[in-house]
């Protein structure tokens, strides 16, 4: 489960075995004890739920990552090293 982002007490994860024809490409980011699944492209949550500030955070963190979340997504199919994506500031 490499964390590819770090950020206000938010971490990011993405899973290797993720991938099924059901799931649209996603990362997982947990925050105090909280989880949410977030859908890259639609920068949306699937599952879950964040407090509203940190909601705020990692979806905006989400549209100005969508191209690197997008290819750690490729990497992760193909079971390569994931890239660290930089956190919000």
């Amino acid at each position: 489960m490499p964390e590819i982002s770090l950020f206000y007490g938010i971490r990011v994860i993405m899973y290797y075995d993720d991938h099924n024809p059901h799931n649209p490409p996603h990362f997982h980011a947990e925050y105090n004890g909280n989880r949410v699944i977030v859908e890259i492209e639609g920068a949306r949550v699937i599952k879950g739920a964040f407090p509203s500030r940190q909601l705020k955070l990692i979806l905006a963190w989400c549209v100005l990552h969508q191209d690197e979340l997008m290819q750690n997504w490729e990497l992760s199919k193909d079971g390569k090293p994931l890239n660290r994506i930089n956190p919000l500031v």
